[in-house]
């Protein structure tokens, strides 16, 4: 699994010119499901998205996390995330979970971050949505379970 987390000051999901999701201060987070995943993948980056610290203390320096700043998460599924352009002019998904192993995991996710205590808002899984953020820093970090 792969995640792009962003600190954000809010974030929203619409779909069909409708919001389905909102959240102030917290993560955004775009997660995508790759071929193999299993549900201790998921488990893994549900407790690593719940406790880096990139929010700021006192100093200035980061080292809280979204829970001890009593953030919220943003989580929508993003498959292009597996996109592989190295070669030819368009990219190739073949590494993407297909959507009926994808969703489980995604879900298992989610509901592993509610277990740790994040309110947790959602896209909407295989729709086109539109994500609007005010991201915060910026701060922007990449996580991906093949690499831990």
């Amino acid at each position: 699994m792969r995640a792009v987390i962003q600190r954000v000051l809010e974030a929203s999901v619409s779909v069909e010119g409708r919001d389905v999701a909102a959240i102030g201060p917290g993560l955004l987070i775009l997660v995508g499901v790759g071929e193999g995943d299993t549900p201790e993948a998921a488990r893994w980056l549900a407790g690593k998205v719940a406790e880096v610290r990139i929010f700021e203390d006192a100093e200035g320096k980061m080292n809280r996390s979204v829970r001890e700043v009593g953030g919220a998460a943003l989580v929508v599924s993003q498959f292009t995330l597996y996109g592989d352009a190295r070669t030819g002019r368009r990219p190739s998904f073949s590494d993407a979970a297909p959507p009926e192993a994808a969703l489980p995991l995604l879900r298992r996710f989610v509901s592993d971050l509610r277990e740790r205590g994040l309110p947790v808002q959602e896209g909407v899984f295989g729709a086109r949505m539109q994500v609007r953020l005010v991201n915060d820093g910026p701060v922007t970090i990449l996580l991906d379970t093949a690499e831990r």
